[in-house]
């Protein structure tokens, strides 16, 4: 059994840490809170943009614009959200081992990496990093958004990427995030069902025209779809920093209980042993 002086000593670390975190836990929860505000505020005008663009792609004939034509994948290109830090559970291991499995190791694959930990992983593996964003704000930067807009746009213009796809984790809640793989360009018309429903009172007329419109929409909506999609990655690491650190002070609570049972235990046997010790010595003096 150890001593009593080591387990104290023991204690006193594991109490550190579960200071450590529940601190940590603290500021991951008034993060999430302002994240997600910020998030439910920018979803409506993705929506509506992308609603905006869906009709028109679904309802116009013989559109020519260079982000909605197909042509045969050679090479693929993925926009990688991670995060900078650790301390955030799976949030990031299970982005990217998911991502990996799902890649077609026939295509020529290029990555554009956002977040410290997604450069490393893919690094150390021998992958194709095209470009590297570090140190990304809690609030993206719109000047940076359009950087990576621009520079992704413009590779699949010069047909260095023939698709590009975003990697990253979509938020539901603290306690869940889900690795998705939505495809950025090209963009294809959508399914009947995933158009509004059809209102037969309304039509909408484009002006200057249905191609013009779309020209212009067009760089606002990748931009958008970036801006997004770092909102959700920057909402669900601190919804996975959170839930990792209130588990990590949670065990460091058990783990100081099962010390401190520890302790008591050896206390107990030292006091046993010291009644011992002195009830022989008595009967060795009365002999």
């Amino acid at each position: 059994m150890r001593s009593t002086k080591e387990i104290k000593r023991r204690i006193r670390s594991v109490r550190n840490t579960e200071q450590i975190t529940r601190a940590m836990e603290m500021v991951a929860g008034a993060k999430l809170r302002k994240a997600q505000e910020r998030l439910e505020g920018s979803r409506p005008y993705g929506e509506h943009m992308r609603q905006v663009i869906s009709r028109i792609l679904a309802y116009s004939l013989q559109l020519e614009h260079p982000f909605i034509q197909e042509r045969e994948v050679k090479n693929r290109g993925y926009l990688v959200l991670t995060s900078d830090r650790g301390l955030c559970g799976g949030y990031n291991s299970n982005l990217l081992r998911k991502m990996i499995s799902e890649i077609d190791k026939d295509k020529d694959n290029h990555f554009f990496v956002i977040g410290r930990r997604g450069r490393d992983y893919l690094r150390r593996r021998g992958y194709n990093i095209v470009s590297e964003y570090l140190n990304v704000e809690d609030i993206p930067e719109w000047d940076r958004v359009q950087d990576l807009g621009n520079m992704a746009t413009q590779m699949f213009m010069d047909g260095v990427v023939d698709d590009l796809y975003l990697c990253y984790n979509h938020f539901i809640n603290a306690l869940q995030q889900r690795p998705v793989f939505p495809r950025l360009l090209p963009l294809k018309p959508p399914e009947p069902e995933e158009l509004p429903p059809p209102d037969e009172t309304l039509y909408y007329s484009y002006e200057p025209g249905d191609e013009a419109v779309l020209r212009s929409l067009m760089p606002r909506y990748i931009n958008n779809a970036i801006y997004t999609a770092l909102m959700e990655a920057k909402t669900s690491e601190h919804g996975a920093r959170r839930t990792a650190m209130n588990m990590a002070t949670k065990n460091a609570v058990e783990m100081i209980d099962s010390l401190t049972y520890s302790y008591n235990q050896a206390r107990q046997a030292a006091i046993t042993q010291e009644l011992l010790e002195i009830v022989n010595s008595a009967e060795a003096l009365q002999q």
